[in-house]
């Protein structure tokens, strides 16, 4: 019997040929136990941990950043070599870099890493930021800045602080550097090109007031956390709206198949998060039967997940409609693209007080623009806009949601 084996990358799902290797999350060289974490992947829409087959010596074949396809090998363990001692099953490893010392021992983020080695820079050089002392891109960047400009003592002494802090922020920097795009973001990069090549994309715009929903979230959102455990957000009215119009207009939540039209009886809508790799869109299925508070803790639960890059392939499979929210992040006015193969998108933006016209008179409100993008091979402009207006609807009566007229 072979005393070495080989360990693969794992068919993880029929769309998914090829990943890139994050992380090693032990080192080279190192005792590992049946079904120990060797190393972290990075898929097209996920990432995910390969765990050990067998116990013994791990043998590293590829490196932190390499591309891989599936069936690839890219590790192999000696189980020859074992050790009963748990506390050498157990050595951490945040590259194949630095091994060394306690401070070694620190977590770091792997293009943070990556940078470290390419500037010859040890852990012991860099104060981390991030969680439980994790070092950031950031953190190196900033200590890469130091290096590179620092202000001489004799002259430093001779300036009065404002002047030297001055002078300090002002230094300036021809650096330039190169990174490789991850895979999520190339993966990203060749879907919002295949959109706007293959689409025939529009954008149509529409107002809504908000002051009927933030009083109502104003009025019961004590309520709503202390029995469900979750504050009651405006995605939540958003969603709900979303899922009444696309019940009633069926060819906003269709989508184009060769030369068929795909219909849905059902709302799964894709949520746009933003994580530090990238923009994710899981989906939240049967959104027409779900209350609330049952929409909102799946919301956050998919949120925390993708965020910390829990999301399994399954739970970022699927949807008919997406959702996208510019507004957390100050937009407002945007065209959203299109999230394929689905046929729209719903744009949200930043609530903004502004004039407006009310039965005579002008009122200071609560204003959001909203945007639909949407393919025009599959949604007539007519029902593009008949689709805003009945979001515009419910969000602004929104006792019409429950009673769903």
């Amino acid at each position: 019997m072979a005393s070495i084996i080989d360990i693969i990358v794992p068919s993880i799902g029929e769309s998914v040929t090829e990943v890139t290797l994050a992380k090693w999350l032990v080192a080279d060289g190192t005792i590992v136990s049946l079904d120990q974490a060797l190393c972290e992947f990075e898929s097209d829409k996920a990432t995910f941990e390969l765990p050990a087959e067998k116990a013994g010596k791990l043998i590293q074949k590829a490196k932190e950043g390499d591309d891989l396809k599936v069936g690839s090998i890219v590790a192999q363990i000696d189980i020859s070599i074992q050790s009963p001692s748990s506390s050498e099953t157990t050595k951490p490893a945040a590259s194949t870099a630095a091994q060394t010392a306690s401070k070694d021992d620190l977590p770091a983020a792997p293009s943070a890493a990556k940078l470290m080695r390419e500037q010859n820079l040890s852990k012991e050089q860099i104060i981390g930021s991030g969680k439980e002392g994790r070092i950031t891109k950031g953190d190196v960047l900033e200590k890469i800045q130091t290096n590179s400009n620092p202000i001489s003592p004799a002259v430093n002494s001779n300036l009065s602080e404002p002047l030297a802090k001055t002078m300090e922020s002002t230094s300036l920097s021809r650096n330039i550097r190169r990174e490789k795009m991850s895979r999520m973001r190339r993966t990203i990069s060749k879907r919002l090109v295949s959109v706007k090549n293959e689409t025939a994309m529009l954008t149509t715009f529409n107002e809504v007031d908000m002051s009927a929903v933030m009083d109502w979230r104003n009025k019961y959102n004590e309520k709503f956390l202390a029995k469900y455990g979750t504050k009651l957000g405006f995605m939540s009215f958003f969603a709900k709206a979303a899922a009444q119009a696309l019940i009633e207009m069926p060819e906003v939540n269709a989508h184009i198949d060769g030369e068929d039209f795909i219909y849905h009886d059902y709302v799964d809508i894709s949520m746009a998060i933003s994580t530090p790799t990238g923009l994710v869109v899981p989906p939240i299925h049967n959104v027409e039967t779900l209350t609330l508070d049952v929409f909102e803790l799946k919301l956050k639960s998919l949120a925390e997940k993708a965020r910390s890059g829990k999301l399994s392939l399954e739970e970022m499979s699927g949807g008919t409609f997406t959702i996208t929210n510019g507004g957390v992040f100050g937009s407002l006015m945007s065209t959203p693209i299109i999230n394929e193969p689905q046929s729209a998108i719903l744009g949200l933006h930043a609530i903004k007080d502004r004039p407006v016209a009310i039965d005579g008179q002008v009122l200071i409100r609560p204003m959001m623009y909203l945007a639909l993008s949407y393919d025009h091979r599959v949604i007539d402009g007519s029902s593009s806009v008949k689709f805003l207006v009945r979001i515009k609807e419910l969000i602004e009566d929104p006792a019409r949601l429950f009673l769903q007229i």
